[in-house]
C-alpha cells in the first residue's frame, strides 16, 4: 500500500507486549486518537509475527523482551518477510545492544516506555509516514556507539558515495542529522516533493531499505559525525 493510500484512513496499529496491563495502557492512550486504530494484540514475538502477516498493520508497537521470540528477532522476521509493516520498538531496556540490534533488524524507531503519551502517539504517526522516530536519549547513545566505530575523520567517505550527486549527498547529510523532508526542504530551499525524490534516489543508489539505514551508513562511513 502506498503512503498516499495510508493517509486516507486511520493508522492501523498492532500491540506486541507480554504484559497485559501495559497493553491495556497502550489501548487507553491510543484509543483516544481518531486517526489511530488498534487492530490486534500479541503476547509474544511469535504471535506478533503471525498477526503482522495476517493483519498487515501499518505499525507494530513492539516490546523487546518477550517469550518465545524477542522483539528484535520478531522485527527481523517481519522485515525479511517483506511485509508492508513498520516496526516501532518500545521498551524499558534502552541498552546499546538493543538499540543497535533493533536498528539492524529494520525497526523504524526505538522509544523508551517512559516517553510521554503525546510523544508515543507522535512517534506512531511518524513511523507510519515512513520516517524514523527515536527517543532523544537513545539517539545520543546510538550516536555515541557509532562514534566509537567511525573511521579517521581525515579519511575520505566510502567510495560508494561517488554514485550520489552533490545535491543527493547534501540531502543524505540532512537525513543523517534527523531532519524530516519538510525541514530539509526549508534548509536547502527546495520543495518537499524534490526532497522526497532525492531521498528515494539515495536509498536506491546505496541499496538501503529505509532512512534509518541511511543514518547508520552516514555515521559509520564518516560522512557525518556526531555533534558535541
Amino acid at each position: 500500500m502506498t503512503d498516499s493510500a495510508r493517509a486516507t484512513r486511520p493508522v492501523r496499529v498492532l500491540l506486541a507486549d507480554d504484559q497485559p496491563l501495559l497493553r491495556a495502557g497502550f489501548r487507553m492512550v491510543l484509543g483516544t486518537e481518531t486517526d489511530l486504530d488498534i487492530v490486534g494484540e500479541a503476547a509474544d514475538g511469535v504471535e506478533a509475527v503471525e498477526l503482522a502477516r495476517r493483519l498487515l498493520p501499518d505499525v507494530v508497537l513492539m516490546d523487546v523482551r518477550m517469550p518465545r521470540l524477542d522483539g528484535v528477532a520478531a522485527t527481523r522476521a517481519i522485515v525479511e518477510a517483506r511485509l508492508p509493516v513498520r516496526v516501532l520498538v518500545l521498551t524499558t531496556f534502552d541498552l546499546d545492544e538493543y538499540v543497535v540490534g533493533a536498528v539492524r533488524a529494520g525497526a523504524y524507531g526505538f522509544l523508551a516506555k517512559d516517553v510521554p503519551a503525546e510523544d508515543l502517539v507522535a512517534a506512531i504517526r511518524t513511523v507510519a509516514a515512513g520516517e524514523a522516530a527515536v527517543t532523544p536519549r537513545i539517539l545520543k547513545r546510538l550516536l555515541d556507539r557509532l562514534a566509537e566505530l567511525l573511521p579517521d575523520p581525515a579519511a575520505e567517505p566510502r567510495r560508494l558515495f561517488s554514485a550520489l550527486t552533490e545535491r543527493e549527498r547534501e540531502v543524505l547529510v540532512q537525513v543523517a542529522r534527523g531532519l524530516s523532508n519538510a525541514e530539509i526542504a526549508r534548509v536547502l530551499a527546495v520543495s518537499e516533493t524534490t526532497v522526497k525524490t532525492h531521498v528515494g534516489h539515495v536509498l536506491t543508489k546505496l541499496g538501503l531499505r529505509d532512512r534509518v539505514q541511511a543514518v547508520v551508513l552516514a555515521y559509520e562511513s564518516g560522512l557525518v559525525r556526531p555533534r558535541a
